[in-house]
């Protein structure tokens, strides 16, 4: 017997409630990779090295240029904040400061969407696997004096079988999203911490430009 039919023969001894335990499987998988493909790859960016690009066009006042810059990279989050302070550059400090933040609140959102769904499938699926444990060893002690004597043990069986595998599938699903959660969450934070710690730096950046230039007019 292969792997597969093992655990599709193991899922049919869990009994009805393994239905509700695939499907918090289901959900999770599905939420890992659409996460995957959004905070991995559409959002994320080499920070450090997009921040030397626009810093560099900063500095040779092509504000222009370092939006272009920002409008070819795509859907990564950090562009999107940095691009809203640039549009603001000709402005004060406090302008700047809103558009950013704005910004900030557009997009962090979209970095920790859904997130909080794996905690609450890890919590359901190891609840619905006690659910049933004990849905299955109520059946086996319901049937047992129903039935003769020589027919006890496969009641018996039949009913701690469906308790052992909703509790091993339940966990199983409960340990996959924690997992995926922990993971994802770092990342996102992670990505979080990039937009909080460069739209700093692109404000202070854009402050000491704008420093600079009133400074050599007045001389």
């Amino acid at each position: 017997m292969n792997t597969v039919s093992f655990f599709i023969e193991q899922f049919k001894l869990g009994g009805w409630m393994m239905y509700p335990i695939a499907v918090c499987f289901a959900v999770t998988i599905a939420i890992v990779f659409e996460r995957l493909s959004r905070i991995v790859f559409q959002y994320n960016i080499d920070g450090t090295s997009f921040m030397f690009e626009v810093q560099k066009y900063v500095l040779a006042n092509d504000i222009d240029g370092a939006i272009r810059l920002c409008n070819g990279a795509g859907r990564a989050a950090l562009p999107r904040v940095i691009k809203a302070g640039l549009q603001r550059a000709s402005r004060d400090e406090h302008q700047i400061q809103n558009a950013v933040d704005a910004a900030s609140l557009e997009v962090i959102p979209k970095i920790e969407k859904r997130l909080h769904y794996l905690a609450l499938i890890a919590n359901l699926a190891t609840l619905l696997g006690l659910l049933g444990t004990i849905s299955g060893l109520i059946y086996s002690f319901g049937e047992l004096a129903k039935v003769p004597a020589s027919e006890r043990q496969n009641v018996l069986s039949t009913g701690i079988a469906e308790a052992l595998n909703c509790t091993a599938f339940g966990l199983i699903v409960a340990i996959t999203a924690m997992i995926a959660h922990s993971w994802l969450s770092g990342r996102a934070a992670v990505l979080i911490e990039e937009v909080d710690e460069y739209s700093v730096k692109l404000i202070d950046l854009l402050s000491a430009r704008k420093y600079k230039h009133s400074t050599e007019e007045s001389i």
